[in-house]
């Protein structure tokens, strides 16, 4: 069975930079230990990148949220030092909240098992499981609550949710 392990925007910006949170810091043990779990069985670990440019505060998204990060080449836009990529890692840079194309990568590679971890549950995380349900119906598409954060709890929750009512298992 091929398994592929989802790691969302687990970046510098939204755990120790400009967008940071005591709930993305608490997350990082149990992110690694989805990595560890998934490396040890074979699975393919896909990181994606928050990806935005020097006109960030010009888009449609930095007009709403109108706080640099993720700037592409800025050490807030790097994955944290804390989460080691190997060679047989991949690393996917998306400009928005979900990405289409992530999604038709991920169903070239007929993973069975889709497993998503890491930043923000309500934003990045939730848009791209179900983008990834949209995309694979059939496929199992799991995500670690306790290897996901957000700003509030109250939204965790609510994403968390949502996920549910479409069928992605939340566990």
């Amino acid at each position: 069975m091929k398994q592929l392990l989802l790691v969302v925007d687990m970046q510098n910006d939204f755990v120790t930079g400009n967008l940071k949170s005591e709930m993305a810091q608490a997350i990082i043990p149990a992110v690694q230990e989805r990595i560890a779990e998934h490396k040890q069985a074979g699975s393919t670990i896909i990181y994606t990148l928050d990806t935005h440019g020097e006109d960030y505060l010009n888009t449609p998204e930095g007009k709403k949220l109108p706080i640099e990060h993720c700037i592409e080449g800025t050490d807030g836009w790097n994955i944290i030092p804390e989460l080691s990529i190997s060679d047989d890692d991949w690393t996917h840079e998306k400009p928005t909240f979900g990405s289409l194309v992530l999604a038709d990568i991920v169903a070239e590679g007929n993973d069975e098992e889709i497993e998503l971890c890491g930043l923000c549950t309500d934003i990045c995380v939730v848009t791209n499981a179900l983008i990834l349900k949209t995309r694979l119906p059939d496929a199992k598409i799991t995500v670690h609550s306790n290897a996901c954060a957000d700003i509030t709890e109250e939204s965790h929750k609510a994403a968390l949710l949502t996920m549910q009512m479409c069928q992605i298992e939340v566990v």
